[in-house]
């Protein structure tokens, strides 16, 4: 049961109705976390700007998740780790690599896996990268606008993250195939 309300596009201040509205027409229903940041309009705002951001940015969709997916594992949320789980497999990562995220273990790709561990470096030193960490995500084949995109994507998960901490956002049925707990055993790095 969730600590905050979760709004309805009937129930939101009317701020926050036409993005409710559009999460609906977008994913053919609204997330309860919309519903908990629609109590604070410009909270829902904030977020969805920084979400779009990402999703224009230059990192691909399998990219993105594995940003995402690694914020989401060092803050432990368990609404996020559920949805994008959903997500990532409706982008089409490949199911190993999911598996590995969510158990936080090395992912089999080294590429994504220095970007995994840059995201979980970026998240757990506050941004304060060393210069061998920056070089290893270069040394991958990234570049530094890239290392940017990556603020972006903790910037969006930190949004929501925090939100579901707060609100102990119920999941939504739809990502309920995919539900994680923190407390579930995951294997060491």
């Amino acid at each position: 049961m969730s600590r905050f309300p979760v709004h309805t596009i009937d129930s939101a201040p009317p701020a926050a109705r036409g993005s409710l509205e559009g999460a609906q027409q977008a994913f053919g229903f609204v997330p309860n976390l919309l519903g908990v940041l629609a109590a604070a309009p410009s909270a829902l705002a904030a977020y969805l700007r920084v979400s779009t951001a990402l999703t224009v940015s230059s990192l691909s969709a399998i990219e993105q998740q594995v940003v995402l997916l690694a914020v989401s594992a060092e803050h432990e949320c368990e609404y996020c780790m559920s949805a994008h789980s959903a997500i990532a497999a409706s982008v089409e990562m490949p199911p190993e690599m999911l598996d590995a995220l969510r158990h936080g273990q090395p992912l089999p790709d080294a590429r994504l896996e220095t970007l995994r561990q840059t995201t979980e470096a970026m998240v757990k030193a506050r941004g304060w990268l060393t210069q061998d960490q920056v070089d290893q995500f270069l040394a991958a084949g990234f570049t530094p606008p890239q290392l940017l995109e990556v603020i972006v994507g903790v910037a969006q998960k930190t949004i929501s993250n925090y939100t579901n901490h707060l609100a102990a956002t119920p999941l939504d049925p739809q990502f309920a195939a995919f539900e994680w707990r923190r407390d579930a055993p995951v294997s060491t790095r």
